[in-house]
Parts: structure tokens; C-alpha cells; sequence
């Protein structure tokens, strides 16, 4: 079975650290454990937690996350989602250590690992060691798609990195402190016995990484649906699966099955309608698909053939600004042969120092 960092840190060596904790819900061992809990069972002091979007609790997508005091522990927790543009030295005054642990998905669109990144940054600037408990990639070892363009930088989207990245979280810390140029003490506790699988061949738990991704599956069809939050569709936010449903009220359901069965005779979907309980169209009765994703499926190949279709609703709307930032495609509607037809060559050949476990990525 494949063990995360957070099964082989050494805590005793921590002893005479103030640490700052830089974790949320998913942060748990092979056996359940909060991190939070083992560091604390250790004797370890703990000063500050930092949180990302959804915090400490699994907040639903939209909500507020502010600053607060933990209510067991009694310790600040600092929100760092959406609520400053950066954290500052004053918040890590206190701190000598930062510990990082949060599961991500191996999507540049998912904002834990701008999280990583701006943690990274503070620890550099102003001089505290940086450990990341390393996380094998949910997705495996496959990259894809255009890398963003550079200077374009979001909380969805920025350092030239392309839409799947192939990368554990300590390789991503690893990228950071290289495109950064970050002068800073940066330890990686790396993860064991994974050899570039996908999370069904790891035997680990699934580790829900946040509340729209409840199931592997919902997180395979997230790699292209996720597109379609720019348009005026819905891709299931607010119904019991995820990214595993698309539609709209206005749609016909019967030419949309039709289409994606004549493109892709393997795909396994069908027919759905379905009511959202908030989000778009809440409450009200969308017309679309379900997907049934299979691992080999390709969903930016077939999210690509979407917007194809949505194409000839004169109801499709989308907002090319976001979907831009998405894609990083600029004019992604007049150019979406760009998004496929990628190079990835500058990626690789900048990452292949970097790489913790020797294993070759693919496009």
C-alpha cells in the first residue's frame, strides 16, 4: 500500500519547534488520524493552523472562511483563501516551523496548491523551514493540456503549470521553489511505495478533498467539466453527484446523448434530468447526462466536444474571461484545437530534476 508523508514524519525531531500547520479535513494518516491530533500526542507545540477554501471543516463551496480561534485547541486559524492577497511575517511571528499537509487532485485549477504556493512564498520571505508531507497524485503520473501562459496568475490557474501536472505535492513544492527563485529551507517527507498509479491501484482510503469531489469518479469528470462552471450550465453542484451530471433546463437531452454516443462510442452515460438543490438552476428540473467515467476516459477531449455542441443552443452562454483562466486558451470558443493540440516539452524538460520518484510523466 502506498504511505504519505504524513505516515513517516518523525515528529520527535520537531520537538523544539513553534509550528505552524497548514492543513484542513483531509489531513489524516493511514489510519484515520488527524494530524493535528498525532502532532499534539507527541508533545509538539502548535501556534497557528492556515487554512485553505473550505477550512478547517469541509465548509460548503461559496462559504466565507474567516479568521477564528480553534475551539479545542485555543490557537489562531488563519484563513488564507480568498481573504488577503498574501501572508504576512506578522502572522508567522511566532513560528519557526511550517508543516504542510493537504490533499490535492492534481489539477492546476484546484486551489489548495496556490495555497502551497503562497505559504511558500511567506516561509521564504521571511525566514522560516518549510516540511511538506508529501501526497502521491490522485490522477497518476499523466499530464495534459496546455501549460498557462506566463505572468497569468489566479487562485484557478497560474505558473505555467498545464491543466493535469502529473506532480505529488512535494514535487509541486519542488516546481514552486525552482519558478519562484525561493531562497528558503524546504524539506519534502516523502511518500512511499507509489509507483505513478492512479488512486484505485494505491489501496489507500479515498480522502475526500473537498465537499464537490465526494468519490473518484466525481473527480475524473471534473478534470473537463470544471470547464463548464464559465458557461450557464450546470454541472451538478447541489445534487448527490458532482461533475457526474451536465445540463440545463433548455437543453435536449435526446440529441446531447445522441451526439456524445456518435464521439465517443465508449463512454458510458446516459440520459438524465436532475434538480440542483442551489447553484445554478436550483430547484428546477435540468435536462442533460450522467457519466459513468472509466479511468482511460479522456474528459477534456470530450469537454472540448461539448462546447462543440452547446454551441447551437442560442441559450449557451460564456463568460470567455473565466473560461480563459480555466483553459488557459485565450479566445478558447475560436480556439479550442489549441487546447488539444499542446506541446509539453519546456514542462518536462523544466520538471525533470525535480521529480521525487523517477518515474517518467506522460502526456
Amino acid at each position: 500500500m502506498v504511505r504519505n508523508g504524513i505516515d513517516l514524519l518523525d515528529s520527535q525531531a520537531l520537538k523544539n519547534h513553534r509550528i505552524g500547520l497548514v492543513s484542513n479535513y483531509s489531513s489524516v494518516n493511514s489510519k484515520g488520524e488527524l494530524l493535528i491530533d498525532v502532532l499534539l500526542s507527541d508533545g509538539l507545540t502548535l501556534r497557528k493552523l492556515f487554512v485553505p477554501e473550505h477550512g478547517l471543516y469541509l465548509a460548503a463551496d461559496g462559504e466565507k472562511i474567516s479568521d477564528s480561534l480553534h475551539p479545542r485547541l485555543g490557537i489562531p486559524v488563519i484563513s488564507i483563501y480568498g481573504t488577503r492577497d498574501e501572508v504576512s511575517c506578522e502572522m508567522l511571528e511566532d513560528v519557526d516551523l511550517v508543516i504542510y499537509d493537504i490533499q490535492d487532485v492534481g489539477l492546476r485549477y484546484y486551489t489548495f496548491i496556490y495555497a502551497l504556493a503562497n505559504m511558500m512564498k511567506a516561509a521564504a520571505r521571511c525566514g522560516v523551514k518549510f516540511i511538506v508531507l508529501d501526497r502521491f497524485n490522485l490522477l497518476g503520473r499523466k499530464v495534459f493540456g496546455p501549460r498557462m501562459p506566463e505572468g497569468v496568475n489566479s487562485i484557478i490557474g497560474g505558473y505555467e503549470l498545464p491543466v493535469q501536472y502529473g506532480l505529488t505535492t512535494g514535487e509541486l513544492a519542488l516546481y514552486y521553489k525552482k519558478y519562484l527563485r525561493l531562497d528558503m529551507e524546504l524539506e519534502i517527507v516523502r511518500c512511499e511505495n507509489w509507483n505513478g498509479e492512479a488512486f484505485p491501484e494505491t489501496g489507500v482510503f479515498w480522502n475526500v478533498p473537498s465537499p464537490n469531489l465526494p468519490t473518484f469518479s466525481s473527480l475524473l469528470c471534473y478534470a473537463g467539466m470544471c470547464f463548464f462552471e464559465a458557461t450557464n450550465l450546470s454541472v451538478g453542484r447541489g445534487t448527490t453527484k458532482p461533475f457526474e451530471f451536465l445540463g440545463a433546463p433548455w437543453i435536449n437531452e435526446d440529441d446531447m446523448y445522441q451526439y456524445l454516443r456518435r464521439r465517443f462510442p465508449n463512454l458510458l452515460c446516459r440520459k438524465r434530468q436532475f434538480i440542483p438543490q442551489y447553484r445554478e438552476y436550483a430547484h428546477t428540473v435540468c435536462n442533460g447526462i450522467e457519466f459513468f467515467p472509466k479511468q482511460d476516459d479522456n474528459f477534456f477531449e470530450i469537454a472540448v466536444a461539448l462546447f462543440e455542441y452547446f454551441e447551437r443552443y442560442d441559450e449557451f452562454r460564456v463568460d470567455d474571461q473565466r473560461l480563459e483562466i480555466f483553459t488557459g486558451v485565450k479566445d478558447f470558443m475560436k480556439n479550442k484545437e489549441k487546447f488539444l493540440n499542446f506541446k509539453l516539452h519546456s514542462y518536462f524538460q523544466y520538471i525533470e530534476d525535480i521529480l521525487l520518484y523517477g518515474a517518467k510523466l506522460k502526456s
